[in-house]
């Protein structure tokens, strides 16, 4: 465990950004009771991807988290992206793409 008050103690982070392109890891050296903003700021993504910092969500072991969590030894913290599409709608326009044929009645035999 590190003692927030040794100036020489750090904690080691790694913070993540990924898209269908860019997959990119980047481990930074902080201080104790550094938070996930001071994480994603150190680790120089957001400038690298002109990511707009106020707008910037994350998640650490897949939760979402907020940017004045503080982070421990060993985190790693996902950048997260916006979406670019509403999922709901976006799986109603690919069902309308892929309809099925209508069902057609069968008329009744007689006995």
């Amino acid at each position: 465990m590190t003692d927030e008050r040794d100036p020489s103690s750090t904690i080691a982070v790694s913070v993540v950004y990924a898209t269908a392109s860019i997959q990119d890891a980047v481990t930074v050296t902080l201080a104790p009771g550094a938070t996930v903003a001071d994480a994603i700021a150190a680790s120089g993504l957001p400038r690298d991807y002109a990511m707009p910092t106020a707008a910037i969500e994350a998640a650490i072991g897949g939760k979402r988290v907020s940017p004045r969590t503080r982070v421990v030894d060993g985190d790693r913290v996902d950048v997260l992206r916006a979406l670019v599409a509403d999922p709901k709608s976006a799986r109603i326009r690919r069902a309308g793409e892929h309809a099925l044929p209508r069902a057609t009645r069968r008329k009744k035999r007689d006995a």
